[in-house]
């Protein structure tokens, strides 16, 4: 038994829907030329847009106030990344009060899905999430970043001193 299906309207709504779409186009395209309207547009290079506090760009590895870094190797920020971005090699340190300490701190940017879970898992205000955005680069190499890079870059100017006691 066949059932009867009602008229497709969909056909016969496709040219008006069309036209209607090109008049929009048409209008803006009008109005952008002959600037009726101010367009909210930012010169890139010279001027840059204020982010939100809450933005999640580059890795910052924060220092304690002799200058060493605040990572204690727990592993947490390792094992709490969801991308597995995160390598840290540990080694005893001389010192008694300090267990451990990182001998190396690597960050894979190509990996990184920019989450947070890293900075909200450290116990010790290690590791946080800064706001650059601009780390566009040519090779992949450069995406690896280490723990000199995560903690002495330019841009931090000496580092950043962790909000913790120590």
């Amino acid at each position: 038994m066949l059932v009867a299906r009602p008229k497709a309207y969909t056909k016969t709504f496709y040219i008006p829907g069309l036209l209607i779409g090109m008049k929009t186009t048409l209008q803006h395209l009008i109005l952008n030329l002959l600037h009726i309207r101010k367009i909210p547009t930012i010169q890139y290079p010279f001027q840059k847009r204020e982010r939100s506090p809450r933005f999640k760009g580059l890795h910052i590895l924060t220092k304690k106030l002799d200058g060493s870094i605040r990572c204690t190797s727990c592993m947490l920020c390792q094992t709490a990344c969801p991308a597995q971005c995160i390598k840290i090699t540990a080694s005893e340190n001389e010192d008694p009060k300090v267990e451990k300490f990182p001998i190396s701190f690597q960050i894979d940017l190509l990996r990184c899905v920019m989450c947070g879970y890293c900075e909200e898992a450290c116990p010790v205000d290690a590791i946080r999430m800064g706001q650059e955005y601009e780390w566009a680069n040519f090779a992949e190499s450069n995406y690896i970043l280490d723990k000199e890079f995560l903690s002495n870059r330019p841009s931090l100017k000496g580092g950043v001193i962790s909000k913790l006691p120590t």
